[in-house]
């Protein structure tokens, strides 16, 4: 799968929401579209620009719907040297926000294996942005053998503290924001994650401190950096030699005539904030401390730029009351013609512009929220030459303490920001020094290429770790199925057992062709019992296991470190309501439950003697419950409810498409009616001479080999019959 002629690195980072493109960011549109969507793709930029680094993929979500851009559904874009976006479809394509997403990721999860397959290559390293990226990542890793990177963005339980701070309770934040599962998602990462990105070291104390598996963690501190190109000084403008590109001077104009409609004097120093309409970003703090302030009045303009928004009606109840407040605010301080609130404005151009429009002016940036984890912003603001005030809780301290470019306060306190921001307003030499000291501090310590730099050599040592433990791909249970192109799977009682001598023969084939085929069994057995039989046989060591009626799929050869594919039992869980189905049968007499361990999560086993009226009952029965289900009858004795996605054949479709292995390239076996339906379909099929009578009714199928020879001598000569192996004499 991958290029071993060369030691550049592909990497696969994941931002799943998909209002993700390598231009024109939508930046402030809603909450999930923060500073972290241009984090990432300028992240992918830069890794694609290192030179040990052969290809950056972005994965995200495909969107295809009339109330988003149509540049959101075109499945690869290109976005810089060795660096696109990829995007993937998992649950429908309608936009929907993230915390609305966990039941569809390990459908993103088996989508990105498909593709990575089909494409040929699988990558070296996988990094997770935000929880749901964490969780895709993880999911990858264990079944790859990847080393496992995560960067959290927005931890869960440090949102939580602060809903409950709010008067939220934990069921209204469940419900709202999936916050239980968001956090155990991120407590799995931890505990497996063989690297920690972080952008500052109060993250790692404050936040991430707060997990369980926190301790032992490889954190690794590396800020982001920003486009220096299009965040440049805001004193370049005044050299002539300086070229400035038409869309900044559109830009400019832009935004000039925007703030020109609110302010009466707009030629007066700027107070800037751009961030999105949320509560715990505290502009209604900033709004006051001016509002309060005469001084500050008299002194600046306040220009603040919120997100984008249309109806107010139509926001998020959190953006919609944030923004009526601050229209409120507005109102009870009288601030009209010295406070701007633009609709909108555009990430790309106008937002760089706004910076050195502050800057030129002599003016501030700030940042009012309670806590910020990083900030971007300030970050922007500094290399365009804005001095900053921003909250002394989060990554501002850092920023500030790195480039001597501002002021960090207590924002809970109105007066704090105010008096914070006049100081810096009054001084000239305060002003110069920081707006100067800002500029060269970021370009030391805030630059994409220092990034990149120390996040390949970070991938580079947890590569290198892991094939030092013995933990590299080589070692996966299911890493296998990264190279194999055609599978052999069979059914086991009756089918493999029953002639020890040609089970032998079978067995010696099966070993000698490991590398041109996969082995797999499919039976009604649950694991612990398929378990005993291959070891009392003496079975060749499967690589993939498919138990309970196709209800449940292992991976690997050693049953002491098998890989359970999370992503076959989300998809069968769809509608199943095993306690439900219990129920209703537990009124049928004729049904006797099968012992404790036949039961499983997805399936319900019973003994029953054959009646064609009282298997229609108990599809009455059910139907009339309306439950969804599937009934699996065998051996004239043995009745298995699953769910209605489930069973042998779909779980062969399933594997097929989620490996890139054609159903015409998988091989299967059985005797019974247990195995009807795997033996149906595109599939070529093997029937063993000592089959049963219930499958009778396939003989004259074109797909369905009826062996003359019964056991395993069947199965050697249906393998000759389609040609899957040479003759092994």
């Amino acid at each position: 799968m991958k290029d071993k002629s060369s030691d550049k690195l592909y990497i696969q980072l994941f931002s799943i929401h998909g209002l993700v493109r390598g231009k024109n960011l939508e930046l402030g549109r809603d909450a999930d579209t923060g500073g972290q969507v241009k984090y990432v793709v300028d992240l992918a930029k830069a890794l694609g620009e290192h030179p040990d680094v052969k290809q950056v993929d972005l994965f995200t979500r495909l969107i295809d719907d009339k109330r988003v851009s149509p540049d959101y559904r075109e499945q690869t874009e290109v976005i810089g040297d060795n660096a696109r976006i990829v995007r993937v479809k998992c649950g429908g394509t309608r936009y929907m926000r993230k915390e609305l997403l966990w039941p569809y990721l390990d459908e993103f999860v088996d989508q990105v294996i498909q593709i990575s397959k089909k494409e040929g290559r699988l990558p070296d390293v996988v990094h997770g942005h935000y929880a749901d990226g964490g969780y895709v990542s993880r999911q990858i890793s264990r079944m790859l053998g990847l080393p496992l990177i995560f960067t959290g963005h927005s931890l869960g339980k440090t949102k939580s503290r602060s809903l409950a701070g709010e008067g939220m309770g934990m069921e209204e934040m469940d419900k709202k924001f999936n916050i239980l599962r968001r956090i155990k998602a991120e407590e799995n990462v931890l505990k497996q994650a063989h690297m920690v990105v972080t952008s500052t070291k109060d993250e790692i104390e404050r936040q991430y401190s707060l997990y369980s598996n926190s301790s032992g963690v490889n954190f690794n501190v590396i800020p982001p950096g920003i486009d220096l190109n299009g965040f440049y000084p805001f004193y370049y403008d005044q050299d002539d030699n300086f070229t400035k590109s038409e869309e900044l001077l559109q830009a400019r104009h832009k935004m000039t005539h925007e703030l020109s409609r609110f302010l009466s004097n707009p030629g007066k120093p700027m107070i800037l904030a751009i961030c999105r309409p949320d509560s715990k970003k505290n502009i209604q703090g900033l709004v006051t401390a001016y509002g309060r302030h005469k001084e500050l009045q008299a002194l600046a303009n306040l220009a603040i730029f919120a997100g984008i928004r249309k109806e107010i009606d139509n926001m998020d109840d959190n953006e919609s009351n944030v923004l009526t407040e601050l229209l409120l605010l507005m109102d009870k301080y009288d601030l009209y013609g010295k406070m701007a609130i633009p609709k909108k404005h555009d990430p790309n151009y106008e937002v760089p512009e706004l910076y050195r429009m502050a800057a030129g002016s002599k003016g501030v940036f700030v940042n009012s929220a309670f806590n910020e984890p990083f900030g971007l912003t300030m970050i922007e603001a500094a290399a365009s030459g804005v001095p900053i005030v921003g909250p002394d809780d989060g990554g501002p301290v850092e920023i500030v303490k790195n480039c001597k470019n501002g002021l960090v306060v207590d924002t809970r306190d109105p007066d704090n920001i105010a008096k914070a921001i006049r100081d810096i307003l009054i001084d000239d030499d305060k002003w110069s020094s920081y707006s100067n000291n800002g500029i060269q501090g970021v370009r030391k310590h805030y630059s994409w290429e220092s990034h990149a730099k120390s996040l390949v050599a970070g991938y580079k040592k947890a590569i290198k770790t892991m094939k030092k433990s013995g933990n590299d791909i080589k070692k996966s249970p299911a890493s296998r199925f990264g190279s194999i192109q055609k599978l052999f799977i069979s059914d086991i009682d009756n089918t493999l057992t029953g002639d020890d001598k040609a089970l032998r023969k079978l067995t010696r084939i099966i070993n000698t062709n490991r590398e041109s085929f996969g082995f797999g069994v499919a039976s009604g057995r649950s694991l612990e019992l398929i378990r005993e039989i291959v070891e009392a046989e003496n079975l060749p060591r499967p690589d993939v296991i498919i138990s309970s009626v196709g209800t449940e799929i292992h991976y690997g050869q050693d049953f002491d470190n098998l890989q359970f594919d999370e992503g076959w039992a989300a998809h069968i869980s769809y509608q199943w309501k095993p306690e439900m189905i219990r129920e209703v049968l537990a009124e049928l007499d004729f049904l006797e439950p099968q012992e404790d361990e036949a039961q499983k999560a997805f399936k319900l086993s019973y003994l029953m003697d054959y009646n064609e009226d009282h298997i229609a009952l108990i599809h009455q029965k059910l139907t009339e419950a309306k439950l969804r289900y599937s009934l699996i009858y065998s051996h004239g004795a043995f009745l298995d409810m699953i769910p209605q996605r489930a069973s042998k054949g779909r779980a062969l479709d399933y594997l097929g498409k989620k490996w890139d292995i054609p159903q015409s390239r998988i091989l299967v076996a059985g005797d019974s009616g247990n195995d009807e339906e795997m033996l149906q379909g595109k599939r070529p099929a093997i029937v063993v001479g000592n089959y049963s009578d219930e499958l009778a009714g396939l003989k004259g199928n074109r797909q369905v080999y009826f062996a003359k020879a019964n056991y395993a001598a069947g199965v050697i000569e249906g393998m000759k019959e389609y040609g899957f192996i040479e003759d092994p004499g």
